[in-house]
């Protein structure tokens, strides 16, 4: 028989469990909320990649000590942040902080490591690339960010990039490498298999070529396709931009007919084939068009003074065309 007194005794012992309980929580709260981590580094950078969820966040300080619990950081941002997100960025931890002041840091974008945009166009060389980059960025290395590039022209991909002020040569050059990687790689798996490309390298070349031939995006597709055709055909591609690559600083501004001449492993008036490397850098566009070029019987065109190019499948009818456009001119 249970008695009254071993009743109370019972109720007794489970209020002050739960009351221990309680108290071993609040306690715990209140350290996790109000005291550094122990694990808390002296000095770190967070970088919080775009689209990057609460969760990842929580995660992402969590691993790099910033915080000691990612469950407490999640459920104290969407209570007493609610109005808040945490900005993609990089962030600089100076100094021991407790999740409250972590959680202040992390909602204000005051806290962020500045920002700015590098942007890298399509059909520049890597040389017009570090040039660019140090005009924004005073500290930045050129000779460096060329001798990474070394022997990779056309490795970069052309476009607007976040860096976080303090980057390095290697981290803005690996950037626009995996980039490139990328694209290329998804246009390769693309292709028309019956194109003369042994290689993703060679739809490179090509499409660095494409990319400085014309400033028409909808004639990327005809150019290539008539840079294909003399491919196939073992017919030179006598493309003015190679012999330029090629020329180096020799080229001030117009080509002579001793430099469509004089050999050099770019110039395409002298050698068949594809150049050794790449002469710019290639754009999505230009990779789209040389992994499927427009269907064309055309092995030649010539500008028509306009932004566009007038295509010709013999050389009487292209000479026509050169006469016709090109009067005081050279042309392909």
């Amino acid at each position: 028989m249970v008695t009254p007194v071993a009743v109370s005794h019972r109720i007794r012992n489970v209020l002050l469990a739960g009351f221990t309980i309680i108290v071993a929580v609040i306690s715990y709260l209140l350290s996790v909320l109000f005291l550094p981590p122990t694990s808390f580094p002296v000095k770190s950078y967070v970088d919080i990649p775009e689209g990057s969820t609460l969760y990842q966040v929580a995660d992402i300080l969590h691993e790099q000590g910033i915080i000691s619990s990612p469950f407490v950081f999640r459920e104290y941002f969407r209570f007493f942040k609610s109005d808040k997100f945490v900005s993609a960025g990089k962030y600089y931890f100076d100094t021991r902080l407790c999740l409250i002041s972590v959680a202040d840091r992390m909602s204000s974008a005051d806290f962020q490591i500045p920002r700015f945009k590098i942007l890298i166009p399509e059909g520049s060389d890597v040389k017009e690339i570090s040039e660019a980059i140090k005009n924004q960025i005073p500290t930045f290395d050129a000779g460096k960010f060329i001798a990474l590039a070394s022997g990779e022209e056309g490795y970069l991909f052309p476009d607007t990039y976040r860096f976080a002020k303090g980057s390095g040569e290697l981290q803005i050059y690996r950037l626009a490498y995996t980039a490139m990687m990328k694209r290329l790689s998804e246009q390769w798996a693309k292709r028309d298999p019956a194109l003369p490309y042994k290689t993703p390298y060679e739809a490179l070349i090509m499409a660095s070529i494409v990319e400085k031939e014309t400033g028409q995006k909808s004639e990327r597709g005809l150019i290539a396709g008539v840079f294909v055709n003399r491919l196939r055909i073992g017919m030179l591609l006598q493309t003015d931009p190679t012999v330029i690559y090629g020329m180096g600083e020799r080229y001030q501004g117009n080509i002579r007919k001793r430099d469509l001449l004089t050999d050099t492993p770019y110039n395409t008036y002298t050698r068949g084939g594809l150049p050794p490397t790449p002469i710019a850098l290639a754009g999505a566009q230009s990779l789209a068009a040389v992994m499927n070029p427009a269907s064309t019987n055309a092995l030649y065109f010539v500008s028509r003074n306009d932004g566009t190019s007038q295509f010709s499948a013999s050389l009487a009818e292209h000479n026509n065309a050169v006469n016709q456009y090109q009067r005081q001119g050279r042309n392909k």
